[in-house]
């Protein structure tokens, strides 16, 4: 009869687990809106709404990519450096258009994802130091270019980052419509099956005669120009460039949305849904904190009290 109770007792752990694994971030964000609606003022609003969202959108375009490197078993450390670097891209070249700016901030990001994938693929060096590297390098090229704060004048990053269709800003559809094109892209093309294959083990993924090497630095690729698009538009939006302060911290951010979305460190899976509600979660955290006054490194021991849950949850689930 003991030995049925601890049994029973193991099933309902297990149970509650994998519930909080596959569905807590939702009850999180729930609860966090629950709260906020009953107790924090003129939270209810189209403006606090339309102003959540836009705050929210780079954070998810970041954490996109971000899950990318996560189901590959690995990590990228970097973007944030990324989005200083674009910004600092962005501004040095608006003198040539708009579009031809956003190319070179676009590019630039490549180019840091680029090395992080040579260096991760081809030189067999652990994803943590070699997007590490490159988070000090691309950081330090970003104030090189751009010494300081650079105000943004120009119509078209004005209107990137102020404008709306039927009321909804330009910054989140963009960053809608990528959240969906990485979904299509992990879930019904050869890609992603070789990303989640790799991620769930690379030595069979070798062996079974798939691209390990090219996976990775298009992984690590994608995710430098997702973070230089989530710098482009930060920029938009605060109609500046500021490689000292843009951007930091984001690595943290990213990582927590992924995780707490319930895509494990482990590799092997990719939930762009939960990384979203995540995203969503860590936005609705920071506002919750200032709103109530206090200090913004509540934030930070709080997001790091959520990834370190949600990375125990994970853990104690791949133990049964």
């Amino acid at each position: 009869m003991t030995e049925l109770t601890l049994a029973q007792g193991r099933v309902d752990r297990d149970r509650l687990l994998r519930l909080l694994q596959e569905y807590g971030v939702y009850g999180g964000v729930a609860a966090l809106l629950l709260f906020n609606f009953a107790f924090t003022d003129h939270f209810v609003s189209a403006e606090n709404f339309r102003t959540q969202a836009v705050q929210v959108a780079p954070v998810l375009i970041v954490a996109l990519g971000m899950a990318l490197a996560i189901g590959t078993e690995g990590v990228d450390l970097s973007v944030g450096s990324v989005m200083a670097l674009s910004t600092s891209l962005l501004s040095l070249y608006l003198g040539y258009g708009p579009w031809a700016a956003v190319l070179v901030a676009v590019a630039g990001g490549i180019l840091i994802g680029l090395a992080n994938g040579a260096l991760v693929a081809h030189l067999g060096v652990q994803p943590i130091v070699a997007t590490l590297a490159l988070m000090v390098a691309a950081r330090g090229l970003a104030l090189v270019l751009l010494p300081q704060l650079k105000d943004v004048r120009d119509p078209g990053m004005t209107a990137l980052g102020s404008g709306d269709v039927l009321g909804v800003p330009y910054l989140v559809l963009i960053a809608v419509a990528l959240a969906l094109l990485v979904a299509f892209v992990v879930r019904r093309t050869t890609f992603g099956r070789q990303l989640l294959a790799i991620g769930d083990s690379r030595p069979a993924a070798r062996l079974a005669g798939l691209p390990v090497r090219r996976v990775l630095i298009v992984v690590y690729a994608c995710s430098g120009a997702l973070a230089a698009v989530a710098g482009i538009l930060a920029t938009a939006r605060l109609t500046a460039s500021d490689p000292t302060s843009l951007g930091t911290l984001m690595e943290l951010s990213a990582i927590t949305a992924v995780v707490v979305g319930g895509t494990p460190l482990s590799g092997g899976r990719v939930r762009i849904g939960g990384t979203v509600a995540g995203a969503v979660l860590i936005q609705l955290l920071t506002t919750t904190l200032v709103k109530h006054d206090l200090p913004p490194s509540w934030t930070q021991m709080a997001q790091a009290v959520v990834i370190v849950g949600a990375v125990y949850a994970a853990r104690e689930r791949g133990k049964r």
